[in-house]
Parts: structure tokens; sequence; C-alpha cells
């Protein structure tokens, strides 16, 4: 089992790609190590940048990072039923952006027109009007299928500082 972030119902096809453009600076954090910051006022709506990474199959993922549910900490995003973007590998500066549990970003998955799940990917989209400087996060989503223990949510405990922080980055199990 290894922990990766998990995209539900975010799921939208596009012929277009994502708008690539100096949005952003990437700087250490309040949050957690590095964080992602906005270099300019960023309104909704807004992508922001891909997620980027090697691209592995769930088995491959599932071998190479069975023992990783205790380090809390992963660069795994489930990019659909067939792959999932390894960015601890030829990753971009989207590794970078933090969980809150009072998000201001959301993450997409680009669906390819003609169905390759190789082509899918995945866009950081701002939910809200961002200020210069303000740092982007998004909600993890990580869902674990061994019991969440005090000990657990420890480990995968929130640093996002909101009001609205729920104390870990684990999502309850289906």
């Amino acid at each position: 089992m290894r922990p990766a972030w998990n995209l539900d119902d975010n799921v939208r096809v596009s012929i277009e790609g994502p708008r690539m453009s100096r949005n952003t600076v990437t700087r250490r954090s309040a949050i957690h190590g590095n964080g992602v910051f906005a270099a300019r006022k960023l309104p909704a709506g807004t992508e922001v940048m891909e997620y980027t990474g090697r691209l592995r199959t769930h088995a491959y993922i599932d071998k190479v990072y069975a023992d990783t549910v205790e380090s809390g900490h992963t660069f795994l995003f489930t990019l659909n039923e067939r792959y999932v973007v390894d960015g601890n590998f030829d990753s971009n500066d989207a590794r970078w952006i933090n969980h809150s549990c009072d998000p201001n970003c959301k993450p997409y998955i680009i669906e390819n027109e003609a169905g390759d799940k190789k082509l899918d990917r995945i866009v950081i989209e701002t939910q809200r009007d961002i200020e210069k400087g303000e740092e982007l996060t998004f909600d993890y989503g990580i869902r674990l299928d061994c019991r969440h223990t005090a000990r657990l949510k420890k480990i995968w405990a929130c640093r996002c500082g909101s009001p609205k922080c729920i104390g870990t980055m684990l999502k309850p199990k289906r």
C-alpha cells in the first residue's frame, strides 16, 4: 500500500493544454518544506501548472513504494485507473504545492480525447482569486486502505493552519 493523491470526481476532457506561464515562484513554506506561491494576482479558474513526473503503472508503484505509508510524504499522484504520475522523477514545481484543508486550488485530470490513458494529464487550477505572494494549496485527498490509527494520523498530520483544518491529510476510507 502506498499513499497517492486521488481525484475522484475532478475529471475533464480538453483538447487544449494548460496555459503555462510565470504565474508562480517556489520558495520555503510556513506550511511544510517548499511551497509554490502566486507571483502575481491569479483570478479564479486560472490553470496554474501541470503536475508532471514519470508515468508509472499502479503495479510498479505498489511494488516500489509499498513500504512508504509511514513516511508522511508522497509525490505520487493517481492519474487514472492504469497510471500514477511519480513526481520523484522528471517532475516540475507542482510537486511542491502543499496540502490544505481549505485549499485555494484544485487539481483536474485532463483526459486525452483519443482515449490514450498515457496522455492524460493533471492540471492545477485556482478555485478562487489568489493574491500575489499567497501560497497555492490543494487537498491531497489521500486514502489509505489500512486502519487510520492515531499514530498514522500523526505521521500524516496536516500543518495547513486553517480554521477548517481536520488535523490530518488522510481522508476516510470509502
